[in-house]
């Protein structure tokens, strides 16, 4: 299971940390990403991270102002959100898989979304 928690409401350019704790099946999978789906679109690869060597992929909208991070001993993946702007308003979902997911893109784990709300 994959509890994602952090969400909330912000003000722009402010800050927020989104957690997400893994367990059970997922407590062995590969890597971790996070992915956010605003009203109306469709979801959207946000980032990602692969639990042995930490290596870290972002989107292309988030470099720059989004850290994903992992605390192995704790299997918890972190997403600090910096300078946040009305369009990082979205449900954001954790997710797992068994493969470099950053290789891959494959996530066979998912966990229940957070609601972050920039306002403007």
């Amino acid at each position: 299971q994959l509890q994602a928690s952090g969400g909330g409401l912000v003000q722009a350019g402010g800050s927020l940390r989104l957690s997400c704790a893994a367990s059970g099946r997922t407590f062995t999978t590969s890597g971790m990403g996070w992915f956010r789906q605003a009203p109306g679109k469709e979801r959207e690869f946000v980032a990602a991270i692969h639990w042995n060597r930490g290596v870290t992929n972002y989107a292309d909208s988030v470099k720059g102002r989004f850290a994903i991070s992992r605390d192995n001993a704790k299997k918890t993946v972190y997403l600090q959100m910096d300078g946040l702007k009305p369009e990082d308003t979205a449900v954001y979902y954790c997710a797992a898989g068994r493969s470099p997911v950053i290789v891959t893109k494959k996530y066979e784990y998912w966990g229940q979304g957070t609601l972050v709300t920039v306002s403007s």
